[in-house]
């Protein structure tokens, strides 16, 4: 598709307090190496391409001399610029953060640059948390790919190569009206886009949802049928950087802190809660230092086996 000439960028200068590492702040809203909504580039750029209340923007991030510069385009680009301090972590206290183990002081030490991102947005964050639920991430990061490709819209402004351009995700009535068979030849199972469309219809209602706690915000989002604590975890960890928010249901996290924190390679859902109580109100955060920890126990368990849901 070819693109039309680049419009001028509205830019935003601002100066975080503290050290900031925007791979770090940004990558959990990454779905995958090839992300249509999201790149990383080689002088240190990070590209998102969003949905915003104002319709679609891109925003191009680059820090430097403990300065952030932020460029956007589109209908968007002032919303994505009035929420940039908060998208890299402004809203987080990294502070009220004490480790309880020296695994997780080191972790922290040596990612000093580490801030909960708060978005703003829901859905961005709700469907391919949808699509990641039961499957392998390669398959739920095919399915994301292909659909905002097929479905969504060029991103506002220079944002990428006629080879390679970024693209925003559809709008929630573009979800609704996607074909069962388009949901299929993306290796999406019936189950899965139900879910979707369900939560497209009360869209507007979700994202009302960052405006709440965010303990609140996962029960409004769980009251839709086939999302459960799992995926509003997900959301809210991105939508409202809730530093609490643990991923419960996961098939690897509990082993993961169970063996970092206790040595307990059969860790379940349980284990892990207790493990992490004395963080509370920082376990999301104590979560995501041992991930970065690198001390992860050894597979002893096949991964989890793709699916072929047309022999569903």
């Amino acid at each position: 598709m070819p693109r039309q000439a680049a419009e001028p960028a509205r830019v935003r200068r601002w100066t975080p307090q503290g050290p900031l590492d925007l791979a770090l702040v940004l990558g959990p809203l990454r779905r995958g190496p090839a992300d249509p909504t999201f790149r990383a580039t080689p002088d240190g750029s990070v590209w998102r391409a969003s949905r915003t209340p104002a319709g679609p923007g891109t925003l191009r991030v680059r820090a430097y001399g403990g300065e952030v510069l932020g460029e956007a385009w589109g209908p968007g680009a002032q919303w994505l610029l009035d929420g940039l301090p908060e998208l890299l972590g402004a809203a987080d206290d990294p502070e009220a953060f004490v480790p309880r183990h020296r695994l997780v002081a080191l972790a922290r030490h040596r990612r000093p640059g580490l801030r909960l991102t708060r978005t703003g947005l829901v859905l961005e964050s709700l469907i391919p948390s949808v699509l990641e639920q039961k499957v392998t991430t390669e398959e739920a990061y095919r399915a994301w790919r292909l659909l905002v490709r097929r479905f969504g819209e060029p991103a506002p402004g220079p944002a990428g190569t006629s080879e390679r351009p970024m693209w925003v995700m559809p709008a929630p009535r573009t979800w609704a009206l996607i074909p069962s068979w388009e949901w299929h030849r993306a290796g999406v199972d019936d189950k899965r886009a139900a879910t979707v469309l369900r939560a497209v219809r009360v869209a507007a209602r979700l994202e009302q949802a960052v405006e709440m706690p965010a303990d609140e915000a996962q029960a409004r989002l769980e009251v839709v049928p086939g999302i459960g604590p799992w995926t509003s975890a997900e959301v809210v960890q991105r939508s409202h950087g809730a530093a609490d928010a643990v991923t419960v249901g996961d098939l690897h996290l509990p082993r993961i802190v169970g063996w970092a924190l206790a040595g307990d390679r059969d860790a379940d859902d349980a284990v892990m809660l207790r493990l992490l109580e004395p963080y509370a109100g920082q376990r999301h955060r104590a979560a995501r230092l041992v991930l970065l920890s690198g001390q992860v126990p050894a597979r002893r368990t096949p991964k989890m086996p793709r699916v072929d849901i047309g022999l569903l």
